[in-house]
C-alpha cells in the first residue's frame, strides 16, 4: 500500500523567506525593516494598563474603534477602511479577492519578494516588469492586458519613490482591474497616492503599523478604497475568518493613530538619519538608490555584497542580503538609531581597504 498516496493533494508552494530573527545580546539588527524608536508613550500607558478582563470575550470583528480612528485620521469614510493582521493579511486578502482573472496579474521584477509566492499559493497567473536600470518603474509596461497590478510606493527593495503622474499614468491604463499601491513605507518621504481615491474606485491603497509606528509585534495592518471595493474585502474576510485582530492590537493601534506628534518625531529622525548615513556610505565607496524608505538598498563598488554581509554578521551587525539575479550584490541596510548606523559605519570604515573607498 502506498502510504504517500495523500500527497497527491498537497498544495506545493515555495514559502516567503522572511528577514533573520536573532536574538543575541548587544546586536545591532538592521535586517527586516523595523522602526529603532518604541512605539508611542500612549501606546505603553495602555497596554501597561490592559483591561485583561477583555480577553475572555472575542474581539471586535468590526475593528470598529480602530477603523473610526483610520478613516478620522486619513479623512475617508470608516466604510472605506478595512483593517488586517498585518499589511501581508491585507494584501493576501486582496489576492484572493480581487485577482481571479485568467489573465495575468503584473508587478516588478525586484520587488517585495511575498507576491509571487500569494499568487503561487492562490494559483494566480502572474508576470514580472523589469524595472529600468535605474531601478524605477516603466509604467509603459502596466500597458498590456492583465488581471491586476500591484506595486510597492517607495518600492522594495530599491527605496525608490514614483512620483504621483507615474503612479496615475497606471491606473489610467488600468481602470478595468484593481491596482494595488502598497505604502507600507510611504511615512518616510513619500506623498500617497490617497488623494487619486477620488478619481479612481479600482485603486486599493496599502499601509502598516509595523515600521513607522513602531509595531511590528502587534500585526497591524489596513487599506483604504472604495466603499465597494472594502464591501467585496470584508466578504471574502468573513468568510475566512471573521476575528482576524485580536482585543490588544485594535485599543493599542487606536492610541498610535492618536498621537500624531510622536509619529511625526519618530519618522522625522530616521529619514535625518538616513540622510547622514547617505553621506557616509557614499564617502566608504557604497551606491544606491535615493531611497524614500527606512532603509537604504547599496552596493559597494569593489567588495562583494555576500563578503560585506558576512564581515557584518560576525560582528553581530545584521542586515538583509538576497543571492537573486540583479541584486545579488546588494545589501538592505534598516536605518536604525543615530548610535546603531555609528557601530556600522565604524565596523566599515576599520573593515573597507584604504583605497577602496
Amino acid at each position: 500500500m502506498d502510504t504517500m498516496k495523500w500527497e497527491e493533494n498537497v498544495r506545493r508552494v515555495v514559502p516567503y523567506v522572511a528577514g533573520e530573527q536573532p536574538n543575541r545580546p548587544k546586536m545591532i539588527k538592521l535586517n527586516t525593516n523595523e522602526c529603532p524608536y518604541p512605539p508611542a508613550p500612549g501606546v505603553r500607558k495602555l497596554a501597561e494598563n490592559l483591561n485583561c478582563d477583555a480577553l475572555r470575550l472575542y474581539p471586535d470583528s468590526n475593528t470598529t474603534p480602530l477603523v473610526n480612528a483610520l478613516a478620522e485620521y486619513y479623512h475617508v469614510k470608516p466604510e472605506q477602511v478595512f483593517v488586517g493582521v498585518g499589511s501581508d493579511d491585507v494584501i493576501s486578502m486582496a489576492f484572493m479577492t480581487f485577482f481571479n482573472s485568467e489573465k495575468p496579474i503584473l508587478f516588478p521584477d525586484v520587488t517585495y519578494s511575498f507576491y509571487d509566492v500569494w499568487a503561487e499559493l492562490y494559483r494566480i497567473p502572474y508576470k514580472t516588469c523589469a524595472l529600468k536600470e535605474d531601478w524605477h518603474i516603466d509604467p509603459v509596461d502596466y500597458r498590456q492586458p492583465n488581471g491586476g497590478v500591484i506595486f510597492p510606493n517607495p518600492n522594495a527593495p530599491t527605496g525608490l519613490f514614483e512620483e504621483l503622474d507615474v503612479v496615475e499614468e497606471i491606473l489610467e491604463a488600468n481602470r478595468d482591474v484593481v491596482v494595488i499601491v502598497d505604502e507600507a513605507y510611504i511615512d518616510f518621504g513619500g506623498v500617497s497616492v490617497l488623494p487619486l481615491l477620488e478619481k479612481y474606485d479600482n485603486l486599493l491603497v496599502v499601509q502598516t503599523f509595523s515600521k513607522s509606528r513602531a509595531m511590528a509585534g502587534l500585526r497591524i495592518g489596513f487599506c483604504i478604497g472604495s466603499e465597494k471595493m472594502i464591501r467585496y474585502l470584508n466578504d471574502v474576510k468573513y468568510s475566512f475568518n471573521s476575528y482576524t485582530m485580536n482585543y490588544p492590537a485594535q485599543v493599542l493601534g487606536v492610541e498610535a493613530v492618536r498621537d500624531d506628534a510622536y509619529f511625526k518625531e519618530t519618522t522625522g529622525k530616521i529619514i535625518k538619519t538616513r540622510e547622514r548615513v547617505k553621506k557616509e556610505l557614499t564617502e566608504l565607496g557604497f551606491t544606491f538608490p535615493d531611497s524614500r524608505a527606512n532603509f537604504i538598498f547599496a552596493k559597494h563598488k569593489t567588495i562583494p555584497g555576500d563578503q560585506i554581509f558576512r564581515a557584518l554578521r560576525e560582528r553581530d551587525i545584521y542586515v538583509r542580503h538576497w543571492n537573486k539575479p540583479r541584486i545579488s550584490e546588494y545589501l538592505r541596510i534598516t536605518i536604525g538609531t543615530d548610535e546603531e548606523m555609528d557601530e556600522l559605519i565604524g565596523f566599515l570604515r576599520e573593515y573597507i581597504p584604504t583605497g577602496n573607498a
